[in-house]
């Protein structure tokens, strides 16, 4: 990667989002789609935002990271071509971990230690075990210990890499066997888990396509939905 932008980065627009007490980063998709090749600007937030990296990658920038202070890090990122979304919300994948936030809003060290557990588990190139297991196996383990926004939010993102509605059909027979005909029917069945994995079937016998459901997904049981978002609100 060339970065001779690097040497005009402190004229970038500066964008700091450190007192913001939501979710950063829908507004800093929306301004990157707006800046025009051979631009950039910079993000400033007290951890290292990771996971944006990939989701402006797929916009066509490219980034360079100042570590200030334990307290404050500069992203600069530079958009050398424009790239298209693959989804409606900026997001190279549905349902990016927000949730860092909140750590932040406790202290910026442990944000920064879980953005990079994160990294540690999420961002590997090549993984031993594929993507589709992982997500599987986390919302499994979302299941077992009764956090179903966390399953549900695994179960778009697996949905939208390819898994299928009859792999989701032995996952759900498992979680009877595994959990009790009973939990099933009081915890399972009414969640926003069982709803999403439904829209799926659903759609799928109406012939609707996989990423325009993924889409509706996103709009139905994102970030919006109080069942699944990981923000506190009022």
């Amino acid at each position: 990667m060339s970065k001779e932008w690097i040497n005009n980065k402190e004229t970038f627009e500066v964008k700091d989002v450190r007192k913001l007490k939501g979710n950063f980063l829908p507004s800093i998709l929306k301004m990157a789609q707006k800046i025009e090749a051979g631009n950039g600007f910079c993000v400033v937030q007290s951890f290292e935002p990771i996971p944006l990296y990939s989701a402006l990658e797929d916009l066509g920038f490219e980034f360079s990271t100042d570590k200030i202070s334990e307290k404050e890090f500069r992203v600069y990122f530079f958009r050398t071509k424009v790239g298209i979304p693959k989804y409606p919300d900026g997001m190279d994948i549905p349902l990016k971990p927000t949730a860092i936030v909140n750590f932040n809003r406790v202290k910026p060290e442990l944000a920064n230690v879980v953005v990079n557990f994160w990294d540690l588990i999420w961002g590997q190139e090549n993984p031993a075990v594929e993507m589709k297991t992982m997500l599987l196996l986390s919302l499994a383990n979302g299941v077992g210990a009764g956090r179903m926004r966390q399953a549900t939010r695994e179960l778009i993102k697996a949905y939208s890499i390819g898994t299928t509605v009859a792999e989701f059909d032995d996952i759900f027979s498992m979680f009877t066997w595994n959990q009790g005909a009973g939990f099933f029917a009081s915890e399972i069945s009414p969640s926003s888990l069982f709803a999403a994995y439904q829209y799926i079937k659903t759609q799928e016998e109406k012939g609707v396509e996989r990423f325009d459901i993924v889409k509706k997904l996103i709009e139905k049981f994102g970030e919006k939905n109080s069942e699944v978002s990981t923000f506190y609100k009022k």
